[in-house]
């Protein structure tokens, strides 16, 4: 499914227009003529809709009641929300090189991320101008460094390897990671680091999209939970900004709840690349490392007011992923029903609007070749192959750097689980039960907020698998 095509007459790097993201942009502030032809001063919320009934949807941000400012937070919709990500000191430089930095607006179109300025008519590239703002430059290097750190830290260590000085301290290193380290799977959290995960530097990363993070309701501290995140996406990159870091203040709105993200168990055996991922907290998705990170540490050393992220589609979801639509694979998926049984962790729906407009993906149904191959891989590899493309550093049309396109990431309510541990006492009828009870607070969530956060979607949500 293809994206649509941006409309000959609409602008495609739009300046924004309320006032707060202007000054955080280092734009002067609006005319009231301008403001009014750029919706900011819009018809009251009453008649503020489609004709379909569904609310606008201006500047990439929500409409809806006016924020209310609570601690910190805004509220709008049913939803308490962390402030969007600043990050940093204001660039203030020439009106031009302000305009350039001006964010993408909506980023729903095909070309979303992209500039009238700079266009070659020879190449049919739209190329990123020279003069932006120092946070944009800042944005776009700390997301190449998080799209690339796998290779750069891999990099590194071969690099350590062709040096024999090193040689001594690497050896033993191979041994320890390969043999007897069981960091991942522990579930001690030993090797966390909080100031790691809370540098600014990750405020550059949120605000480059941006990202934020939403809470349906407030979760006590003294109960146990396990987050979905759906879609998978490319890459996800919205569940590492918003459960890997705390660039969108997850401690903030879920006070005295340490959550962790899940990866595959084989990025653990990737020298130096390990040790960073055991630092931004991160651990391995195996059963026995859900299982000990539910179980162990917490308020009451048996895990009370600990929480794992799981982006429960997998790589075969990733495989679906296409802007404007949302297909979940999801239906024979009941494994962390199961876990959360034995544990006694109540389940929470996570719903990522914008996850699937961050890069474009070829089509299977276009190209059914190419999916059988993709399933192909994903059966005897055990990982899969989605052949997709986005921007670039210095460019708008190729390359492996998303686009500038809003991630509303919208936490549902818990779905409280009554825990056995005992495997064989599991009813099949229960695990059913909890699993129809996810699907519908996660099409509830759907419902609720794709007025708000999925303005340009082709397609409803759909469960695939």
């Amino acid at each position: 499914m293809h994206s649509r095509s941006p409309s000959p007459s609409a602008p495609l790097n739009p300046e924004p227009s309320r006032p707060e993201d202007r000054a955080m942009l280092g734009l002067p502030p609006m005319s009231y003529v301008q403001a009014v032809q750029s919706g900011e001063h819009r018809v009251p919320e009453s008649s503020a809709f489609h004709k379909d009934r569904s609310p606008l949807h201006v500047d990439g941000h929500p409409p809806g009641a006016s924020s209310l400012n609570t601690q910190g937070f805004s509220q709008r919709n049913g939803l308490t929300s962390y402030p969007l990500a600043r990050g940093v000191h204001t660039h203030r430089g020439n009106s031009r090189t302000n305009r350039a930095n001006a964010p993408q607006g909506n980023g729903t179109s095909n070309n979303s991320g992209r500039s009238r300025r700079g266009t070659s008519e020879r190449t049919g590239l739209h190329w990123a101008p020279l003069n932006v703002g120092l946070d944009r430059r800042l944005q776009t290097l700390v997301v190449l460094y998080h799209t690339i750190s796998i290779p750069i830290f891999l990099t590194a260590f071969f690099f350590s390897c062709a040096i024999p000085l090193f040689w001594p301290l690497l050896l033993p290193y191979l041994v320890y990671i390969s043999l007897f380290s069981n960091t991942a799977t522990s579930g001690t959290l030993v090797r966390r680091s909080p100031f790691l995960r809370s540098l600014r530097v990750w405020n550059y990363f949120a605000s480059y999209f941006p990202a934020r993070l939403h809470r349906s309701v407030l979760l006590p501290a003294t109960r146990k939970y396990i987050f979905g995140y759906h879609p998978h996406g490319i890459i996800s990159h919205g569940a590492f900004a918003a459960f890997g870091t705390e660039a969108l203040g997850f401690s903030t709105l879920f006070p005295g709840i340490t959550n962790t993200l899940l990866t595959l168990d084989s990025n653990f055996r990737l020298p130096f690349y390990r040790d960073y991922a055991l630092a931004m907290g991160l651990a391995s998705v195996s059963r026995e490392s859900c299982e000990n990170l539910l179980s162990k540490g917490g308020l009451d050393n048996a895990g009370m007011g600990r929480a794992i992220t799981i982006v429960v589609g997998g790589a075969s979801e990733s495989l679906d992923a296409q802007p404007h639509a949302i297909r979940l694979v999801l239906k024979r998926r009941k494994g962390f029903v199961k876990l959360a049984i034995r544990t006694g962790a109540d389940l929470v729906p996570v719903l990522a609007f914008g996850e699937n407009e961050l890069y474009e993906q070829v089509s299977s149904d276009q190209h059914p070749f190419i999916r059988k191959f993709q399933l192909l891989v994903k059966r005897t590899m055990g990982f899969t192959v989605p052949l997709f493309h986005a921007r670039g550093v210095f460019n708008y049309d190729v390359g492996l750097m998303p686009y500038r396109r809003p991630l509303n990431i919208v936490v549902g309510r818990p779905i409280q689980v009554v825990q056995q541990q005992d495997r064989a006492k599991i009813e099949d009828a229960y695990v059913d039960e909890l699993h129809a009870r996810y699907v519908r607070e996660l099409q509830r969530l759907w419902e609720e907020y794709r007025g708000l956060f999925a303005t340009e979607r082709t397609s409803e949500l759909e469960i695939v698998a």
